[in-house]
């Protein structure tokens, strides 16, 4: 009842200065938009479908996997791009083209979107960052632009079909850096050029998407102040600090009691080291253990919302739908029955 009687007064007052009743309902629905991002990468879901997989929803009905999803409280949706990659069902796809059709259903579904720039023709991750096929040869100032260019030209496709991307990540996975050997640590200036050029033609076509910088390891404090100390150093221009959690990556296999203390004090730490809002733009756990991965998301949620001044801006499942029966990867939140698991329910209010 209250929010429906300060939604009153704000049309009230719209209307008193003169603004439209279309114009009214449009602020007014914004207004109770959910400002925390509960979200999912669902990059592989093209190729899912592709390939026959049914989606069940929790009473066991064939669903759209959007639609499932949203019931369990996901509002945005990340999605990566390879440069030039192949049709592969598991390390393709990805092109430009697709990710402008999932970034339109996600917006039907009231989504908002996170566009994921690998800078790669296939993964990019701490392990590997591959320079795209076409940019091989390349000096660094045509790397550059070629960089620009390829960013600028997923940017206008999704402007054109009126996709405005709430974050834009420059980069996946980089704490050795990006699209080497030119963009590797080992050359700070040059990674930074890389990694501003990207963020020039992303503002350039929206300067209301925020870009994000994505390192692993969230819960490794010691990380991320020595990347991004030499980020700022060398002019890094960035608006969010994106940070990946998966217990079960880090030596030793630790339960995540072991380390969301870590991870809280890291997040905690870097807004107030920088001044940025903090994102868990990838977490994860084990299929098999849907309880404890519920658990485990309930609790990176709850100490990402406990960041002060509302910078922790939210949390993204990576693949929670890419089940290991069609992925073959062991950290999806769904079963061999093609329903969410247990673990989907930690997005729910």
């Amino acid at each position: 009842m209250k929010n429906c009687f300060y939604t009153y007064i704000l049309v009230s007052l719209l209307l008193l200065l003169g603004v439209s009743s279309c114009e009214t309902s449009e602020r007014a629905e914004e207004t109770g938009k959910e400002s925390f991002a509960k979200g999912a990468d669902i990059s592989w879901l093209p190729q899912m479908e592709e390939s026959g997989y049914i989606f069940y929803n929790d009473d066991g009905v064939p669903e759209d996997c959007f639609k499932i999803l949203k019931d369990h409280g996901i509002n945005s949706i990340r999605l990566r791009t390879w440069v030039n990659p192949s049709d592969d069902p598991h390390s393709g796809h990805c092109s430009k083209e697709e990710t402008v059709e999932m970034a339109k259903r996600a917006k039907e579904w009231g989504m908002s979107v996170m566009i994921n720039f690998h800078y790669s023709d296939s993964w990019a991750d701490p392990g590997k960052q591959n320079k795209p096929k076409d940019w091989e040869g390349l000096n660094f100032d045509e790397l550059k632009q070629a960089l620009y260019d390829y960013t600028y030209d997923v940017m206008d496709a999704l402007k054109k079909s009126e996709i405005t991307p709430e974050w834009v990540q420059i980069g996946n996975e980089i704490p050795s850096g990006m699209i080497h050997p030119e963009g590797h640590t080992d050359n700070w200036s040059q990674l930074v050029e890389l990694i501003n050029a990207g963020y020039d033609a992303v503002k350039t076509v929206s300067n209301t998407s925020k870009v994000i910088l994505h390192i692993d390891q969230g819960n490794n404090n010691d990380r991320f102040r020595w990347w991004f100390d030499n980020a700022e150093n060398y002019g890094a221009k960035y608006d969010i600090i994106g940070m990946s959690f998966y217990p079960w990556w880090l030596e030793g296999k630790p339960d995540y009691t072991e380390v969301i203390e870590d991870l809280a004090y890291n997040m905690n730490d870097m807004v107030s080291r920088y001044g940025k809002g903090i994102m868990v733009v990838e977490v994860g756990g084990e299929d098999i253990k849907p309880v404890n991965t519920y658990n485990m998301l309930r609790a990176v949620i709850q100490k990402t919302k406990e960041v002060p001044d509302n910078k922790g801006l939210g949390v993204f499942y990576w693949e929670p739908q890419g089940a290991r029966s069609w992925s073959k990867y062991a950290l999806s939140a769904w079963g061999d029955n093609g329903k969410p698991t247990k673990a989907m329910d930690a997005f729910i209010d």
